[in-house]
């Protein structure tokens, strides 16, 4: 499953999305959670998509990591990033099973998207930096979490 979800998040990070198509919302939900650390997954000039774990590197957990939707095209993630705050989706999934966010910078150099996965608690937070550089330039950093859910309105 996990690497059906980092395949799912590298193609997602790898492709040009339009806006309208990209928005399934099912649900209404509203999801409160804390998400623990377990490991990151790093590409860049010094790891070649080497897994480090929390005694490797430092990394914050998630606190109050909150999704709220509405049907049929409202979501919103709050305390996952700075940028998902402040940035609009490109990329909007909410059913019974998953949530599945991407959003993209206006200059499309920069991505940021996450799959949370409700039954098992598995949250994945996947950095793309330099999208438009060659293979060997583009940088990636794929974290790992486990959530447990503070509270869950569906």
């Amino acid at each position: 499953m996990k690497k059906i979800l980092i395949l799912l998040i590298i193609i997602l990070s790898n492709s040009n999305l339009a806006i309208a198509s990209n928005t399934n919302i099912k649900f209404d939900v509203d999801i409160l959670m804390n998400c623990k650390f377990e490991r990151v997954i790093i590409n860049n000039s010094e790891y070649n998509y080497e897994t480090l774990l929390p005694d490797q590197i430092k990394r914050k957990d998630l606190k109050n990591l909150r999704f709220i939707s509405k049907k049929p095209d409202s979501l919103k993630v709050k305390n996952l990033s700075k940028f998902i705050n402040k940035t609009d989706l490109d990329l909007k999934i909410v059913n019974k099973d998953i949530i599945l966010i991407r959003a993209l910078d206006k200059k499309k150099k920069y991505s940021e998207s996450a799959v949370f996965t409700k039954k098992t608690g598995e949250f994945i937070h996947e950095i793309t930096r330099n999208i438009d550089a060659q293979e060997k330039e583009k940088e990636k950093d794929i974290a790992f979490y486990k959530c447990t859910t503070i509270n869950d309105n569906i």
